[in-house]
């Protein structure tokens, strides 16, 4: 008997160090998370994770909290209101006392029909003394912008300029001592880098989300300006409605960009998002800063994608670049000697891989610019010295009364080289490019037309268009020539 309990003591010895071994020596305590795997409803708090030591758990991922600190207070809200739509209903119900006595009065659009509409955005504090960077769409056509800060003050906001051609808005709030934020190299950014996007998601104030560069260069054609620039830097930062005009920040808190837009076929973030570089951006702000409107270096050419195909088919010595389909007549590229079937391939160093990389790259010039153009022709590089026009042919910048008068016109100008002069036996002229809805238009005048004199004065570039009508009113008489030799005279009438 002695001997079974001797024996007994030996195994539940054994057993006790044999578990004592393995809980401590063959198995390490590990580090358990709790986590709740049930999908919340909207906006439902999600219980927090127990972490017994967060620093081994995180070990070797990215810490984002001091950028977040360090930018989320330059970023601000954005509520803008809306007339409502107006209706040929709503012209019938304005008020008419003869047609109320006659047959009775009519039922008018409740209060509720009138109100006006709301949008909401996100913007980036620029400078310690209030401008904020948004989208045009967030603000364009808006009779009212507020502006609330990170702290919940609240200001009214006023619109310094837009610009639907990069879908920017500059806005002015009247505070000093703000925070703002600083503008990074965008074209530093490399795909797989870590960003963050800054906004306000659903009226959800101060809302930061972390991606990485997915893409640069992108174009998506969400802009449907004639003169758009598109070369977004792509993301999967997650970005929804709210987003727009917010700060997209690298992971030295410096704004690369303004996010934009998203790829989605259910309204909601899907993996996809977009915002315009800062180069443009910062570049935008200067024009409309100094100008009230963004000056536009133009170099004067059409282009396309090169494909591999179209390299081969034309023997082109080179797969990357934008190909030139058409140069204009006197614009900067045809005087720096671009002519069409050329490749643009790199403009002042930097390389151009698509029509995209070129359009930003000159987008960023302002008129009378030179840029430095490296182009192939018959498989051989070549380089050129080009000086930008503004929209309508000329070198100086474009103010708002150009704007203004331009606008009315209806039409786009080009000063005429001196072969096409003496082919058509005239001395001077400017040739319509391009025509829309305006008074030359009404007037019956098409794309091609050589204005040779307005008002009985000569007109020898587009900056004499200007000058000429610039302040006046009534009739004014249009004489010129088209290409086929035919003269013509028109007349119009300015406001």
């Amino acid at each position: 008997m002695k001997k079974f309990f001797g024996l007994l003591f030996v195994a539940l010895l054994g057993g006790f160090g044999a578990l004592v071994m393995n809980q401590y020596i063959f198995s390490p305590p590990s580090n358990e998370v709790i986590v709740s795997h049930t999908i919340p409803h909207r906006f439902e708090r999600v219980p927090s994770a127990f972490v017994s030591n967060p620093g081994e758990v995180l070990s070797g991922l990215p810490d984002f909290t001091s950028v977040a600190e360090l930018t989320v207070d330059a970023v601000v809200h954005i509520r803008a209101e809306f007339e409502p739509r107006r209706s040929t209903n709503q012209d019938f119900f304005q008020p008419d006392d003869f047609f109320d006595f006659f047959f009775g009065p009519r039922r008018r659009p409740s209060p509720q029909q009138q109100r006006p509409v709301v949008g909401s955005g996100s913007g980036v504090i620029l400078t310690p003394d209030g401008y904020i960077i948004t989208n045009n769409h967030v603000v364009a056509d808006a009779t009212l912008i507020e502006v609330t800060l990170n702290d919940n003050r609240l200001f009214e906001a006023r619109k310094v300029g837009t610009d639907p051609t990069t879908d920017l808005a500059l806005l002015k709030i009247e505070e000093n001592g703000l925070p703002y934020m600083i503008f990074g190299d965008s074209d530093a950014l490399r795909v797989g880098e870590w960003v963050l996007a800054i906004g306000n998601p659903f009226n959800l104030q101060s809302t930061v989300t972390a991606g990485i560069v997915s893409a640069k260069g992108r174009n998506i054609n969400i802009l449907t300006d004639t003169m758009a620039i598109e070369s977004f830097i792509q993301t999967d930062a997650a970005v929804n409605r709210g987003n727009s005009g917010g700060a997209l920040v690298n992971a030295r808190g410096e704004l690369v960009g303004i996010n934009t837009a998203i790829a989605s076929t259910t309204g909601s973030f899907a993996g996809y998002s977009f915002a315009i570089p800062s180069s443009i951006a910062l570049k935008v702000m200067e024009d409309l800063k100094e100008f009230g409107m963004v000056q536009r270096g133009m170099l004067g050419v059409t282009i396309s994608p090169l494909t591999s195909r179209i390299a081969e088919e034309k023997d082109l010595g080179v797969i990357r670049g934008a190909y030139v389909e058409r140069v204009g007549e006197s614009s900067a590229a045809d005087l720096a000697g671009i002519r069409q079937g050329d490749v643009i391939v790199a403009i002042d160093g930097n390389p151009v891989r698509n029509p995209a990389d070129l359009i930003e790259m000159v987008g960023r010039k302002r008129p009378g610019d030179e840029v430095m153009v490296t182009y192939y022709r018959n498989g051989r590089e070549r380089q050129t010295t080009a000086t930008l026009k503004n929209i309508y042919g000329e070198v100086a910048a474009v103010t708002r009364d150009t704007k203004e008068v331009v606008e009315k016109l209806g039409a786009r100008f080009e000063s005429l080289p001196e072969r096409t002069l003496e082919e058509l036996g005239i001395n001077h002229g400017v040739q319509v490019t391009y025509v829309s809805r305006g008074v030359l238009s009404d007037a019956g005048i098409r794309r091609g037309f050589i204005i040779t004199h307005l008002a009985n004065q000569p007109v020898r570039s587009p900056d004499d268009i200007i000058k000429i009508l610039d302040g006046r009113s009534g009739g004014v008489l249009v004489e010129g020539i088209y290409p086929d030799g035919r003269r013509a005279y028109y007349g119009i009438g300015l406001n």
